[in-house]
C-alpha cells in the first residue's frame, strides 16, 4: 500500500477529529499545497495553504469534500459561487487536464490556483501569490503606456529600424501622419516603400553612414517628399542603438520638421528688410545692397546706376483723397515699378521716395533706358476708389565711379540730380553729368514724337524681296519705316530699341503686323510675308490672339504669314516663348529664327521647337568674300539646315559673287540689295501680279 493510500485509509477510519495532515514548509516554501482524492475530498495540506487563506488547522478535516473547502476559503476571498467553481474544477480533473484560475483576496493580494490531475482520479492544487508579480506587470504595462504616450506626443518623428535590413520596427504617431501611413502598415517597411527613389537613396546612404561608424549623427537639414504635405523640410539625427554583444541592435532616427519654423524665421528676416505697405526692399536693405553693389563694382572695375525717384503730385493725392488712397497709389505705383526692373533693385525709403540700383552694364545707356520705362510705366491712370488718378515721376541718376565711388558721395549726387528735375518741372529725368542730360532729353524727346507718330499712322512699311536659288520670287519682308517730320528719316535701329524700353513696341507692332497681313492679302499672287516680332511681345499682352485676329480681318490665308524672331524671345523666359510659339504655330503661320549664328545657343533652340526656317545672319554672309571663318559657318549653317530638312534663307547678299557662293553651297534662299533694296509695294507692282506677270528669276545685277 502505497502512502497516500494509507493516508486515505486513515481517514477513512476517522473524519471527525482527527487534525488535519500537514507537511511541513521548508523555509524557501512559496505555494501554497492541497492534495484532494479522486472522491473529492481533502487528502492533505500544508501550512503555507492554510496560513495563505487566513484558516486555522481545526477548520480543515481530512475527508472534506472540495466544495466544503471552497466554501471556508471563499469567505475571505471575492469568489461568490464556489459550486460552480467546484464544478469546473473537477470537469478539468476528470478531463485529464491541468486548469488554473485566478482568485483576488479581500485584502487586495491575488493568488495563481493550479490543479493538476493525478493517476488515480485525484489532482493536487498547488497556490501561489502573484501579488507583487501581477503589480509589476501592471506597473510594467502602465510605463509602458506612458512611454508610448510620451512617444506619440511628442512633435519630432522616431523611427528605429533593424541594422541589417534597415526595416521599421518601431514609428511613432508624428512619424505615421508625415508619411501618411497607419503605424502598422510602417512596421516592416524600408525607405523605398515610402519615399520617392531618390530621397530613399539619399536617407539610406545615411544611414549606412551611420551603421558604420557606430556613433551618431546630425545630418542637418534636408528636404522630404511627403504625399499629404508636399517637400517639408527635416532636421534628423541618427542614433545607433548597441545590443548586449556590443554590435548594432537598432537605428534610431528622430526627425524634427522645421518648414514651418523656417518659413517663420524667413518672415521675420522679410519683414526687417522690406517696407510693410508695399512689400519693396526697405532703407536697411537698399543701405547692404548699395555697399555689396559698390564692392562688386570696384571689384569688377564696372559701372552701374544710382536713380532717386519722387512721385509728382502725390501730395495732392493725400491732400484731395486721404492718405488711405495715396497708400493704395504707393502700392500700385511700387508694382508698376517692379515690373520694370530686369533684374535692378528696387526699394521704398519712405513717403514716395524710391531707390533703384541698377545692374552692372553700359552706362550711361542701362540707367537711362531703366528710367525711361520708369517714366512710361506711370503714364498711366490709376484706379483707386473709383476715382482715375494721374501722377508722374521725377528721376536723378548718379553714375559710379564717375560721379562717386562711395555711398554718401554717390547718394547726394542722385538727390541732386533729383533735385534739378523737380526745379525743372517734374516728370523728368536728370543725370549729374549735363552731357548725359542732353542725350537723354533727346532720346525722350524722340519717344514722345514716335508715340505721337504711331497714333497718327505716320509710319510706312517698306517690302524686300524674298527669292529662291534658281531666281523665283516666294516672298517679301516688312520693314518699317520712321520719315521724321524735323529731323528727317529714323534708321530703325535707333527708334526700335526706344519703342521696346518705352513698351511702343507693342502698337507699334500690332500695326505692323494688321498693314502686312492687309497688304499682302491684296497680292494677286499668294506670295509670302515675313513680319519680325519683337521679345517685348511675348512678355506682354496676347501675341497669338492678335495674330488671329490680324488674319481674320484681313483674310491672309495663315500659311503665308511667317513670323520672324530672334533669340533674345526665347533667352529671357524660354518655357513661356515656346508655349506662346507653339500656339503661333497652331494658327497655321509658319515661324523662321532670324540672325542665326550671332547668339549663344542657337542650336539648343532649334532641337526645343520646330521651325520652319533658319536665317543666316547678313554679318557673315558681307564677310564671305574676305573672311575664311565666315565663310566656313555659313557652309556649316547650311549644312545644318539640310541635315534638319529646314529651309535656309541668307541675309544681306549683295554681291554676285556671294550669290554664287550660296549658290555652290546649295543655300535655299536669298535677300539683299542685290535681290532687291526695300521699297514701297508699289516699286514691285509686278511682281505681285499687279500691273504684269511678273519676272519668275533673279535679273543678273538686280
Amino acid at each position: 500500500m502505497t502512502v497516500r493510500q494509507n493516508i486515505v485509509a486513515r481517514q477513512a477510519d476517522d473524519t471527525s477529529s482527527a487534525e488535519p495532515p500537514t507537511r511541513p514548509d521548508s523555509p524557501s516554501t512559496t505555494l501554497g499545497l492541497c492534495v484532494l482524492s479522486r472522491e473529492e475530498r481533502l487528502v492533505m495540506c500544508n501550512d503555507h495553504y492554510v496560513r495563505m487563506y487566513g484558516l486555522s488547522r481545526s477548520q480543515l478535516k481530512p475527508g472534506m469534500t472540495l466544495q466544503a473547502i471552497l466554501a471556508l476559503r471563499t469567505a475571505g476571498t471575492m469568489l461568490v459561487d464556489p459550486a460552480k467553481l467546484a464544478r469546473e474544477v473537477v470537469a478539468a480533473v476528470r478531463s485529464g487536464r491541468s486548469s488554473t484560475h485566478i482568485t483576488q483576496l479581500d485584502d487586495g493580494r491575488i493568488i495563481s490556483v493550479v490543479n493538476e490531475p493525478m493517476p488515480d482520479g485525484g489532482w493536487v492544487s498547488t497556490h501561489e501569490d502573484i501579488t507583487d508579480r501581477k503589480r509589476a506587470e501592471q506597473e510594467l504595462i502602465s510605463a509602458r503606456s506612458f512611454l508610448d504616450s510620451v512617444i506619440d506626443n511628442i512633435p519630432i518623428c522616431l523611427f528605429v529600424e533593424d541594422p541589417e535590413e534597415i526595416r521599421l520596427q518601431l514609428i511613432n504617431q508624428a512619424g505615421a501622419d508625415l508619411l501618411d501611413i497607419s503605424r502598422e502598415a510602417a512596421i516592416g517597411k524600408s525607405a523605398y516603400d515610402l519615399l520617392p527613389k531618390d530621397e530613399a537613396d539619399f536617407v539610406t546612404a545615411r544611414d549606412r553612414e551611420v551603421l558604420r561608424s557606430g556613433t551618431s549623427a546630425v545630418l542637418g537639414e534636408h528636404w522630404v517628399h511627403t504625399p499629404h504635405k508636399g517637400p517639408r523640410l527635416m532636421f534628423t539625427k541618427k542614433v545607433v542603438v548597441p545590443g548586449p554583444n556590443g554590435k548594432p541592435q537598432y537605428l534610431l532616427s528622430m526627425a524634427e520638421d522645421v518648414t514651418e519654423r523656417k518659413r517663420a524665421e524667413e518672415r521675420i528676416a522679410h519683414m526687417a528688410h522690406h517696407d510693410p505697405l508695399t512689400d519693396l526692399p526697405n532703407r536697411a536693405a537698399f543701405n547692404e545692397r548699395l555697399v555689396f553693389a559698390l564692392d562688386r563694382a570696384a571689384e569688377s572695375h564696372q559701372s552701374f546706376g544710382l536713380l532717386c525717384l519722387d512721385l509728382d503730385r502725390f501730395k495732392e493725392v493725400n491732400d484731395l483723397f486721404g492718405h488711405a488712397a495715396g497708400d493704395e497709389l504707393l502700392r500700385q505705383a511700387s508694382r508698376r515699378l517692379q515690373e520694370q526692373m530686369e533684374g535692378a533693385f528696387l526699394a521704398r525709403l519712405g513717403g514716395d521716395e524710391f531707390m533703384v540700383i541698377t545692374k552692372e552694364g553700359d552706362q550711361p545707356a542701362a540707367a537711362g533706358a531703366l528710367a525711361d520705362r520708369l517714366m512710361t510705366a506711370l503714364e498711366g491712370d490709376f484706379e483707386i476708389e473709383g476715382n482715375r488718378l494721374r501722377v508722374g515721376l521725377s528721376v536723378g541718376v548718379a553714375l559710379y565711379p564717375n560721379d562717386g565711388e562711395d555711398a554718401p558721395t554717390l547718394l547726394a549726387n542722385a538727390d541732386a540730380a533729383l533735385y534739378r528735375a523737380k526745379v525743372e518741372g517734374r516728370g523728368v529725368i536728370r543725370f549729374f553729368e549735363a552731357d548725359m542730360d542732353k542725350r537723354l532729353r533727346e532720346r525722350r524727346a524722340m519717344r514722345h514724337d514716335l508715340r505721337i507718330a504711331i497714333e497718327r499712322q505716320q509710319l510706312t512699311l517698306h517690302y524686300q524681296p524674298q527669292a529662291r536659288m534658281d531666281g523665283e520670287f516666294v516672298g517679301f519682308e516688312a520693314l518699317v519705316r520712321w520719315n521724321h517730320p524735323v529731323n528727317g528719316p529714323i534708321p530703325p535701329a535707333v527708334f526700335i530699341p526706344i519703342a521696346e524700353e518705352s513698351g511702343l513696341i507693342t502698337p507699334l507692332g500690332s500695326w505692323i503686323l494688321r498693314e502686312a497681313c492687309r497688304e499682302a492679302a491684296s497680292w494677286p499672287r499668294p506670295l509670302n510675308i515675313a513680319v519680325n516680332l519683337s521679345p517685348v511681345q511675348f512678355r506682354h499682352g496676347d501675341l497669338p490672339g492678335m495674330v488671329h485676329s490680324a488674319l481674320l480681318e484681313t483674310g491672309l490665308a495663315a500659311h503665308r504669314l511667317e513670323l520672324e524672331i530672334t533669340e533674345g524671345v526665347l533667352i529671357n523666359d524660354f518655357s513661356r516663348a515656346v508655349s506662346i510659339l507653339r500656339r503661333l504655330k497652331a494658327l497655321g503661320v509658319r515661324i523662321a529664327m532670324d540672325d542665326f549664328g550671332t547668339g549663344y545657343s542657337s542650336l539648343a533652340y532649334l532641337q526645343s521647337f520646330p521651325f520652319d526656317k533658319i536665317k543666316i545672319d547678313q554679318a557673315f554672309i558681307s564677310n564671305l568674300e574676305r573672311n575664311p571663318q565666315s565663310a566656313a559657318i555659313v557652309r556649316a549653317v547650311i549644312g545644318l539646315g539640310r541635315g534638319l530638312a529646314l529651309p535656309v534663307v541668307a541675309e544681306g547678299v549683295e554681291t554676285a559673287d556671294q550669290l554664287s557662293f550660296l549658290s555652290r553651297e546649295s543655300c535655299n534662299e536669298v535677300q539683299g540689295y542685290f535681290i532687291g533694296r526695300p521699297h514701297p509695294i508699289e516699286h514691285y507692282a509686278e511682281l505681285v501680279g499687279r500691273e504684269s506677270a511678273p519676272p519668275t528669276k533673279v535679273a543678273s545685277g538686280a
